[in-house]
Formats: structure tokens, C-alpha cells, sequence
């Protein structure tokens, strides 16, 4: 089947709908929100559909359709439920000159209803011409995810701007003032709620100005899993110019990145920098100067163990624009897809992270601050000092019974749950090759495992 989709402009349609029923109230919903002027025909109608009547929203007739008169400008939406009355109105109404849609036979429309994202102004609309309705909801959706209700606030912007142009006379209303204006930063500080930053950058560029000023996102990547992202991070991660990433960044949220972007590795694995962190910090603060939008892409959250504040503190200084956009950390990744809360009433009641790997390279920590019957205790980058983390945990006074589980690439496809006490697992992890990146969660809340794990 052939479709033309086109758009128009509701308060200028009139509409006839013969029905009362469930896909009748549908579509008189989206009728009246388009402003558009309704005339319903059927005997019984939903609570819906007639309190549009009492209101004076819609023209209501309480009866059976027979012999209707249609009008040539109509637009007849035919929703009863039998087939046989649905024909007849279609043969009235194209006879008359009106155009059809009827809601049992699609292959017989001359119009279908779409299903909208609704951002006003701004509206998209996903069709199948009324053959695959499920398609066109589930489209939908995935669309509706990736378009916040933030886009908008963008658009009554623009459409405000362009006014204003129109009003003025301005030729910067060419398509080389919006394609400049687009490549700014102005639409990207309107979805941030910065208003008064996008109105700086967009009289820079009506006064001819170049607005070459980058910026640099700050983006937690999460676990690994590519589901795990965030809206706004995968929306940062597809306008980037350059990226900065490090290694425990998955290959698959890798692949969502815009293949003409350039990828700089500046990964860091215990004693083997790739780039050292000033230097990171530094070429963040150049690439953004040179106007390029700058992903700065970690695993986890950048917050918590990611080291994104020293970041963005250089950023601050040379004052370069940034965003952080915080990722799943590992702990609430790896408890989660592994079946092991972090906290439960019946066996903790708080959780404690810690870094296994000191900026000293040593693993000196607090221990008996460590040490708390009702406490789950996450150490992250803890593998390699593990040995040495279980002998010190039991000198401190914890239990050697104590359950401990390794999580091994958490959320990832390959991910494993090695599970024990303090006092086996070092002995465990001798005759095994775990690979990074590994989570270490202590505490009875380990024992649920066997019973909550799901993946």
C-alpha cells in the first residue's frame, strides 16, 4: 500500500465520526486536542465522548447512521462495529465527495491516523497505514524514549526566534544562520535549561560573531551493558566531534558513537596509564577551545571512582562549558544483574563503597571503619589486593565466614558470580583466571544470590 503522509492543520478539518465505542473515543481524543471541529453519530457513546458533548467541545447525535449527508470537505472516520454499516457510510460519504477512513478495513482508507510524539510544536508521526498497528505503537515508543519533553521547550524557542527574524526582516533567517545557529551551542543549553546562554550564543551569531566555543560532555557510560545508558547520554554520545574514552567503556556503547567522531584511548589499568590524568585534563580543555564538542566517556559514573571531578575542576578554571551526565555505577550494576541487593532489612542497612586501589597504589584502608554487622561493603578495583583485602577485614574482626561474591563483567554478556567466604576465596582466585573488571561485594547479603540471581 502507498502512503503520502502530509500534515493538517486540525482547526481547518471537519470530522465525522460514526461510532461510540473504544476506537471511536481514541480517535475523537486526538481530534479535539487538534483542534479540530467533531461531529459524532451512534446511538450509545462512551462517558468520554459525551462529556465532550456537555462541554460543547464536539456536535453530538444520539442515533444510528442511515442515510447521512456528507460534505465534500469532510473527513469521515467510519468505527462501528459492523462491517456492513461501515461500507454503507464509506459509499455515502466518497460519494459525496468526502474522504475515509475506516478503522476495520485499512487497506480501504484514504487517510490513517498516525501515532504521534507529541512535543508540541513539534509532532513526529509513525505510520504503517493502518496494516501493522503493533509496529506502529512499538516505533512509538522507542522513538518517544529517545525525544524528551525537553525538545519542547526547544522547539516553542525556535519558533519564537523565527517570529522575531520574520518581524525584523532579518536575512538571518537564511538557511546558513540555522545551520550555524544548529551547530551551536544554543540548542543544546535550551534542553540543559540554560535559556540565558542560548540567547548570549544566538546574538553572537546574529551579530555575525563565530560561536566557536566548544564544550565537553561528561558522560557515565555505565557497567557495559548499552541498555543501561541514560536518554541524555547516548544523545551526547551521537553529537560528538571528538571522544576521549576510557577502557572499561563497553565495544558495543563504542559502536553508538558517529563514525566520522574521533576516538582518542587515554584508558587507565593498575601501572599502565595510557595518558596520564593531567594530560587528559589539558587536551579536554584544548579540544573544546578549538569550538569541537567533547565527550569525555567513562564506565560507571564519573562521580564515583571515575576521578570526573579532577576533570571538570581544569574545565572550570579555563572556563570551558560542561556537562555531567551521571552513568549506572558498577555496584548498583553488578548487585542488580547478579541477584545480590545491596541492602535488604533482613540483612543490611546500609552500604559502603570503597576503592580497593589508592592513589598511592597502595590498598591501606579504613578497616575498622570497614567492619559493621548489618553493612554491605562494595570494593571497587579490588582484585588484585583481594588476598590481602580478606586477610585484613578478618584481623579487623569481620567474621572469616562472612559470604563475598566477585563479580566479573558485570551486566555484560560474559558476566560470572564467583561466590565464597572471606576465608576461602583467596584460595578460590589462585587457581582461576577473573578477569577485570571485577566488583567485590562482602556481607550476608551475598547468600541471596543462589536464590535472586536471574542472569
Amino acid at each position: 500500500m502507498s502512503s503520502l503522509p502530509l500534515v493538517l492543520n486540525g482547526a481547518r478539518c471537519s470530522f465525522v465520526v460514526v461510532g461510540g465505542g473504544d476506537v471511536a473515543t481514541r480517535k475523537v481524543k486526538t481530534l479535539v486536542r487538534s483542534g479540530a471541529s467533531v461531529r459524532v453519530i451512534s446511538p450509545q457513546v462512551s462517558e468520554y465522548i459525551q462529556a465532550l458533548a456537555d462541554a460543547k467541545s464536539i456536535t453530538l447525535e444520539l442515533k444510528t447512521a442511515g442515510d447521512e449527508v456528507y460534505q465534500a470537505s469532510d473527513y469521515v472516520v467510519l468505527a462501528t462495529d459492523s462491517t456492513e454499516a461501515n461500507q454503507t457510510q464509506a459509499d455515502l460519504a466518497r460519494k459525496a465527495g468526502a474522504r475515509v477512513c475506516r478503522t476495520d478495513e485499512p487497506e480501504d482508507n484514504d487517510f490513517s491516523f498516525p501515532a504521534v510524539i507529541d512535543r508540541s510544536p513539534l509532532k513526529i508521526a509513525v505510520s504503517t497505514s493502518g496494516s501493522t498497528p503493533a509496529l506502529t505503537r512499538y516505533v512509538r515508543e522507542r522513538i518517544e524514549a529517545f525525544i524528551p519533553d525537553d525538545y519542547s521547550r526547544l522547539a516553542l524557542w525556535m519558533e519564537t526566534l523565527r517570529n522575531r527574524l520574520r518581524a525584523e526582516g532579518s536575512s538571518k533567517e537564511r538557511g546558513q544562520f540555522w545551520r550555524r545557529w544548529m551547530r551551536s551551542q544554543a540548542p543544546e543549553q535550551i534542553l540543559a535549561r540554560h535559556p540565558d546562554l542560548a540567547e548570549a550564543i544566538t546574538e553572537k551569531l546574529l551579530n555575525g560573531e563565530d560561536e566557536v566555543r566548544g564544550e565537553v560532555f561528561l558522560v557515565g557510560a555505565g557497567p557495559g551493558d548499552p541498555d543501561l545508558l541514560t536518554f541524555r547520554a547516548l544523545r551526547l554520545i551521537q553529537m560528538a566531534d571528538v571522544v576521549f574514552y576510557d577502557r572499561l567503556v563497553s565495544p558495543r556503547i563504542m559502536d553508538l558513537i558517529p563514525t566520522d567522531a574521533e576516538k582518542i584511548y587515554v584508558g587507565k589499568a593498575r601501572s599502565d596509564h595510557a595518558v596520564p590524568q593531567g594530560d587528559i585534563n589539558q587536551r579536554l580543555v584544548v579540544e573544546a577551545q578549538q569550538g569541537k564538542r567533547v565527550l569525555r566517556l567513562k564506565g560507571g559514573d564519573p562521580f564515583i571512582f571515575g576521578r570526573g571531578g579532577e576533570e571538570i575542576e581544569e574545565l572550570a578554571e579555563a572556563g570551558v562549558p560542561f556537562q555531567v551526565v551521571p552513568g549506572i555505577t558498577a555496584a548498583s550494576g553488578c548487585s542488580a544483574y547478579s541477584g545480590i541487593p545491596l541492602t535488604h532489612r533482613d540483612h543490611a542497612q546500609s552500604v559502603r563503597f570503597v576503592t580497593g586501589h589508592m592513589k598511592n597504589g597502595t590498598c591501606d584502608l579504613p578497616w575498622n571503619e570497614l567492619i559493621h554487622p548489618s553493612q554491605t561493603l562494595v570494593i571497587y578495583m579490588g582484585l588484585v589486593g583481594l588476598p590481602e583485602i580478606c586477610k585484613q577485614l578478618i584481623a579487623h574482626g569481620m567474621p572469616s565466614d562472612t559470604p563475598i561474591a566477585l563479580v566479573e563483567k558485570g551486566t555484560l554478556p560474559d558476566q560470572k558470580v564467583h561466590t565464597g567466604t572471606l576465608n576461602t576465596m583467596p584460595d578460590y582466585v589462585k587457581g582461576r583466571e577473573i578477569q577485570a573488571p571485577t566488583l567485590t561485594i562482602v556481607g550476608s547479603v551475598v547468600n541471596l544470590h543462589s536464590k535472586l540471581g536471574w542472569r
